[in-house]
C-alpha cells in the first residue's frame, strides 16, 4: 500500500511566490501537486517548464474563484462562469492537469440555482476531456456556498450521468457537514474522483486526533481508491515543520 500525497498549494507555503511553493513541494518530497486558482496569475510557459523539469504531476486546479468563489450556480452569470470555465479547462490542458474543479459559488440552493449549475457543469464536460470535480463546502467554512453537502453532488451526478463528472471529498467538509467519514465514502465510492485531507481541529495538519487518517485512508484504498491524497491543510506554523505527520504513512508503507 502506497500514499501519494498532493502538495496543494493554496493552503502549503502561502507566504512564498506561488512557484516556489511548487519548488518548496518537490524539495520536501511530494511527487503531485494541486492548485487552487493561482494558475490564472502566471506566465503559463514558466509554470509547464517548471513542472516538467521538476517531474511533478498535476492533479488539478481550480476555476477562477473570485469574491463569490465562483460563480457556475449563480443564476444570471452563466456568461462569467463559461468563459471562466473555458480559461480553465485551456490552463489545465496546457500543465496537464487531469481535472477542472468548477466551484458553484454563494448562491441559494433553489431550483434556479440548481439548473444553471448543471447547465455550466454541462458546459465543462462537452468542452474539454477532463475530469470535471464538484466539491461540497462546509457552512463553517464557507457561509452561503451553494454546494454543501455530499448528498448533494450526489444528486448532481445522477442528473448529469457522465463519467467524467466527480465529487471532489474534502474530509473535513464532508466530516463537518454530513457525518461519518467512511460510512459517506461507501456510500459515494463510485462518484469519488479526488480526495483532500486535513485534521477536524482547525483544518489543520492531518495528525491523528477526531479523524485518524492512519485508518481511514487505508480503508478508502481497499475500497477500490487508487488516486492521490491532497494537503488542503493549514499549517500551524511553518509548512515544512509540520510535515512529521507524513511519517506514519511512510512507517506502514515499509512494513507491506
Amino acid at each position: 500500500m502506497k500514499f501519494n500525497f498532493s502538495a496543494n498549494t493554496g493552503y502549503l507555503w502561502k507566504e512564498l511566490p506561488f512557484l516556489e511553493r511548487i519548488k518548496m513541494a518537490k524539495l520536501y518530497g511530494f511527487n503531485s501537486v494541486e492548485f487552487h486558482d493561482e494558475p490564472y496569475q502566471e506566465d503559463i510557459s514558466s509554470l509547464k517548464s517548471l513542472i516538467t523539469k521538476l517531474d511533478l504531476r498535476v492533479n488539478g486546479m481550480n476555476v477562477r474563484m473570485g469574491h463569490s468563489f465562483g460563480c457556475a450556480a449563480i443564476p444570471g452569470s452563466n456568461e462569467k462562469a463559461q468563459h471562466d470555465i473555458v480559461k480553465g479547462i485551456k490552463i489545465a490542458e496546457d500543465i496537464d492537469a487531469k481535472a477542472l474543479h468548477v466551484l458553484s459559488g454563494v448562491a441559494e440552493y433553489n431550483t434556479a440555482s440548481l439548473n444553471t449549475f448543471i447547465s455550466n457543469l454541462k458546459f465543462a464536460l462537452e468542452n474539454s476531456n477532463l475530469f470535471i470535480f464538484i466539491e461540497p463546502v462546509c457552512n463553517e467554512q464557507l457561509p452561503g456556498y451553494f454546494l454543501r453537502t455530499i448528498e448533494q453532488a450526489s444528486q448532481i451526478l445522477n442528473t448529469i450521468k457522465h463519467p467524467r463528472l466527480r465529487i471532489m471529498f474534502d474530509c473535513y467538509h464532508i466530516f463537518k457537514e454530513s457525518g461519518d467519514l467512511l460510512e459517506n465514502f461507501i456510500s459515494y465510492t463510485d462518484k469519488i474522483g479526488h480526495v483532500q485531507i486535513s485534521a477536524s481541529e482547525k483544518r489543520a495538519e492531518p495528525f491523528c486526533g477526531e479523524l485518524d487518517y492512519t485508518f481511514l485512508l487505508p480503508q478508502f484504498q481497499l475500497l477500490g481508491y487508487k488516486g492521490p491524497f491532497g494537503c488542503e491543510y493549514r499549517p500551524t506554523n511553518s509548512t515544512e515543520d509540520g510535515l512529521r505527520w507524513r511519517d506514519n504513512f511512510y512507517e506502514m508503507e515499509k512494513l507491506q
